[in-house]
């Protein structure tokens, strides 16, 4: 058997399957920035870029733009990345300590401000980037600490809290999708609330609820999808281009 029948014939991993959940994300963004922020979401967008958003930028993490291969293609000084930001010109998938079911995001203490239980990151750029750009999240642990009915902090801003701050707030900003190691969520709802949007593979509808401080959302008629299976020729760039060593196993493990 050849490397690529091999590949199309082994078992699809809870790891592949949220890799192509995240490279989803980007899919039909154009020539934008794409700004993955975890192991699985920077395996996402070079996927992405090696097929169906064949436009995407990606950087060095720094100051470069660069090539599939990592070569360098351009130099992105902050002026410019800075620019992309306020111009809506970037996707970024960060991560999130905390969400709730309208997308506000908590990345800077638990428990009340001005006592808090534990410090974190701090808000970061999460408001700018929320305000301005699109933004997804990639959560590798659903549970319900980090899926809760209201955050301690807004750090990024989720749909209520820009309809609260009126047209300025809400003129750039939307959240795709959240992407967990149990499903996708989006917020496809009249209301902008949290929706399952898919279960990965051997995940249950139940699993996640239970996995979530706070009721969701289910697409219309109320059947679930399962997330999309990759492609054989997917599955060969994951598994012998862009992590031929496995390294997407360390955030989401199978089994």
């Amino acid at each position: 058997m050849t490397t690529s029948a091999a590949t199309s014939a082994a078992v699809v991993t809870r790891a592949e399957y949220c890799v192509i959940a995240c490279a989803e994300a980007w899919r039909d963004n154009g020539e934008v920035l794409a700004s993955p922020m975890g192991l699985i979401p920077s395996i996402g967008a070079r996927l992405a870029k090696r097929t169906f958003s064949p436009e995407l930028m990606l950087t060095d993490g720094e100051a470069m733009l660069v090539a599939l291969d990592g070569s360098p293609e351009g130099w992105l000084p902050y002026r410019q990345h800075l620019a992309m930001v306020t111009g809506g010109d970037r996707h970024v998938m960060m991560g999130a300590s905390q969400l709730d079911r309208f997308g506000n995001q908590n990345i800077s203490c638990i428990g009340d401000w001005s006592r808090p239980d534990r410090q974190l990151l701090g808000v970061r750029g999460a408001p700018v980037n929320t305000l301005n750009n699109p933004v997804s999240y990639w959560v590798a642990k659903h549970s319900p600490r980090v899926f809760v009915e209201k955050v301690d902090m807004i750090s990024g801003v989720g749909y209520d809290s820009a309809a609260a701050a009126g047209p300025s707030a809400t003129r750039y900003h939307r959240l795709p999708r959240v992407v967990t190691n149990l499903a996708v969520l989006d917020f496809a709802t009249p209301d902008h609330s949290m929706r399952l949007a898919s279960v990965h593979p051997g995940v249950t509808v139940e699993e996640v609820r239970e996995a979530t401080g706070f009721a969701l959302a289910v697409p219309e008629g109320g059947e679930v999808p399962f997330t999309r299976e990759p492609t054989a020729a997917e599955l060969r760039l994951i598994r012998e281009v862009i992590d031929p060593k496995d390294t997407r196993e360390r955030e989401v493990r199978s089994g």
